[in-house]
């Protein structure tokens, strides 16, 4: 103990200690002076230590430190726990990197520009109130005022702070960090800040501590989101720790965090929190399935209109998906109107407002919220989904509507909906309907005026959402139609439904029909033409009493040609075989295999039969012996559904599209075979004013 709180000599002796160091193989003498809690008041005696580099004096009662001024090799000065009242009072050491004034009576920071070398400053519980002086010190990285009364942050524009600690002081909001750009530790807890803002720019932050704030809302995360080397944030008594969900809320605001109010963010946590707040849409589709599939088997079981035979015969629904306001309505009213006799247009219920245009019925069945949480706890929906806050769903009532009509049902939905009905036990045709030129799309949406120019650029982004599932899911959209051009649009979808309703060759036949029929007269005058002898099966065909003109036959020997080979012989004989067997309930699945068609077929060979279901059930028709005839006598309406396939053949498969090579091929088209049960009647939900134009609104589906 320092005799009256002098420092002496023996007492320096005793407190130096010695350490060598080696760099790059030279031998350096470090000296070093620790005198902690002697009562030192006095250590003037220091000036004649020149040589000292390291010098150790808290828990003391020094109040000057002018000695330092005669030490030019001091690298570190901690006078902690002293009684200083004067800033750096002494001399500048050119090398001085720390200095620790800690615990004093420091009640103002003056200029510190002569300390070109200070790189670590700590001020802590001293009565500072402003932050002053450090303007050029360009090697500052480690500044801590902890505990003073500093109410804000300036001073540190442009300086090369990697940790900065503020804790215990004033401070209301975060201001005047927007430049110390290399921060990454900041240490800003028991304050009164409110607000996250002024954290977003600090690129490198890593560890950020608000414990004792006043941070009420979990949205100011949000603040903080984009700064991806953030990993520990520290929230403990905050008030927005009471809400609930607070931790995964975080967690999901913040998902590069490893550690949050001192306790490891799990994997688990993570996942949960994704979940919970942005689930994927497989997801979300998967949910609202179960929620619906659940509520449709609580309420009483009844067979379905929409119930077909068996699981190789699905009911045909035919849906078109696209980004909002690609005119994807506009396409499935003209389908139907064009296609009345096949598809239904199926009405959807919403729970937004209508737009200028819209009428309820008509383009959607508008209802409130809680009606429509009504129908689904009713089990009335199929398919439901969220789209821009507002609930889209597809009814069972309405599928049944177009069922009992004996059309298929024709739909459009957004992506979201659509992975909800995939989920569903109808197994629909998905055609995507994109635009592939972003300017005219966006010219189109805003000449609508319907959308902000918020929900325009989303409604763009969306577009590569539809693109990546087109990639990344082969055959998850049986065609891709562009829709730059209203009318190729439609007149490309109208082509893709004219080859799955197998009508292309119906269109043909009359065509013939008419051709020949215009050039009788001429044939008249025609010296008569020789023709070589038609094979055996075709021969008895063209004499059978059903058809004792031969037109039917004529036709078909026609198309076919004159000249066939022994396996196209063969080939017509096998059909024909099969179509017997189907017909006596021996093989009644094989009547599926006479309407495969495939794009191998068309482009194979010059073997060339009839392609008309139709036509081909017709020529079959007068062959069949008579035995089968009575047979058939027996029970009319399964002869009347077997050789009524002109106008509903039982099953068809759709071929694939040269325009999508990844289409799945589902048999959904054409529709149910009962065909329209009342012609007369109007197809529902269809308007008959509704325009061709491809500026009509779309309603924002």
């Amino acid at each position: 103990m320092a005799k009256d709180g002098i420092l002496s000599a023996e007492m320096v002796s005793e407190g130096m200690v010695h350490q060598e160091r080696f760099v790059n193989r030279l031998q350096h003498m470090y000296r070093s002076l620790s005198l902690s809690g002697h009562n030192l008041s006095d250590v003037s005696v220091l000036s004649n230590y020149v040589h000292l580099q390291k010098l150790i004096l808290p828990h003391n009662q020094i109040k000057d430190l002018s000695c330092v001024s005669h030490m030019p090799c001091l690298v570190i000065l901690d006078a902690s726990h002293n009684e200083i009242s004067t800033f750096f009072h002494f001399e500048p050491p050119k090398k001085l990197k720390e200095v620790n004034f800690s615990y004093n009576l420091l009640t103002e920071m003056k200029s510190l520009f002569a300390y070109e070398s200070l790189s670590k400053l700590i001020l802590d519980y001293n009565s500072i109130s402003e932050i002053t002086g450090l303007e050029q010190c360009y090697r500052l990285t480690h500044l801590s005022l902890a505990h003073n009364k500093i109410s804000r942050i300036s001073g540190l524009d442009g300086l090369p702070l990697t940790y900065l600690c503020l804790r215990g002081n004033q401070l209301q909001k975060i201001d005047g960090l927007e430049n110390v750009k290399s921060l990454q530790v900041l240490d800003l807890s028991l304050n009164r800040v409110t607000c996250l803002t002024g954290l977003q720019s600090l690129q490198l932050l890593c560890s950020i501590n608000l414990e004792k704030n006043q941070i009420s809302e979990i949205d100011e995360c949000k603040h903080i989101h984009n700064l991806l080397l953030l990993r520990d944030l520290n929230l403990l008594e905050n008030p927005l720790q009471e809400q609930p969900n607070y931790r995964l809320a975080v967690i999901f605001l913040l998902q590069h965090l490893t550690m949050l109010d001192q306790e490891v963010v799990t994997a688990e946590e993570k996942v949960t929190s994704a979940n919970k707040y942005d689930p994927p849409m497989d997801l979300v589709a998967a949910r609202d399935h179960m929620t619906n599939l659940v509520y449709q088997l609580m309420q009483p079981q009844v067979l379905f209109d929409s119930t077909l035979p068996s699981v190789d015969s699905p009911y045909p629904l035919l849906v078109l998906t696209g980004p909002q306001g690609c005119g994807k309505r506009e396409l499935v009213h003209r389908l139907c109107q064009e296609f009345c006799d096949y598809f239904c247009y199926g009405l959807s219920h919403a729970t937004r407002e209508p737009y200028s245009g819209e009428e309820n019925g008509i383009d959607y069945h508008f209802i409130n919220e809680e009606d429509f949480q009504n129908m689904i706890r009713m089990g009335k929906f199929i398919q439901t989904m969220q789209y821009k806050g507002h609930r889209f769903g597809l009814s069972r009532d309405t599928i049944e509507g177009a069922a009992r009509e004996g059309l298929a049902c024709c739909v459009h939905m957004e992506l979201e909906g659509a992975l909800s009905l995939k989920k569903s036990c109808f197994k629909p045709r998905f055609i995507l309907v994109i635009p592939s030129q972003e300017e005219n799309y966006i010219s189109h949406l805003k000449s609508r005026s319907l959308y902000t120019p918020a929900q325009i650029d989303a409604a763009v982004s969306r577009i590569d959402l539809y693109i990546r599932t087109n990639e990344q899911h082969p055959g998850f959209f049986d065609n891709v139609v562009p829709c730059d051009d209203w009318e190729e649009a439609y007149q490309s979808l109208r082509q893709i439904v004219m080859e799955d309703l197998l009508l292309e060759e119906e269109e043909g036949q009359r065509r013939g029909k008419v051709s020949t029929s215009t050039g009788h007269d001429s044939a008249e005058k025609a010296p008569p033409q020789q023709s070589e002898p038609a094979s055996e099966p075709l021969a008895s065909l063209s004499a059978s009493p059903l058809d004792p003109s031969g037109t039917q036959f004529n036709n078909i020997q026609a198309k076919i040609g004159s000249h066939k080979s022994s396996a196209e012989a063969a080939s017509i004989r096998r059909r024909e075989q099969l179509l017997r067997e189907a017909l006596l309930g021996k093989s009644p699945g094989v009547c599926r295999q006479l309407f495969k068609r495939s794009d191998e077929t068309r482009r194979s060979s010059a073997l060339s039969v009839p392609s008309s279901a139709g036509a081909l059930m017709e020529l079959l028709a007068v062959s069949i012996p008579g035995q089968i005839q009575e047979a058939l006598k027996d029970d009319p309406g399964s002869s009347q559904a077997s050789l009524s396939g002109v106008d509903h053949p039982m099953v068809a498969v759709s071929p694939s599209s040269e325009k999508c090579p990844k289409s799945n091929l589902k048999s959904i088209l054409p529709p149910i075979p009962n065909g329209r049960k009342s012609p007369a009647a109007t197809n529902p939900g269809f308007s008959p004013n509704l325009s061709t134009n491809p500026g009509v609104s779309e309603g924002g589906k």
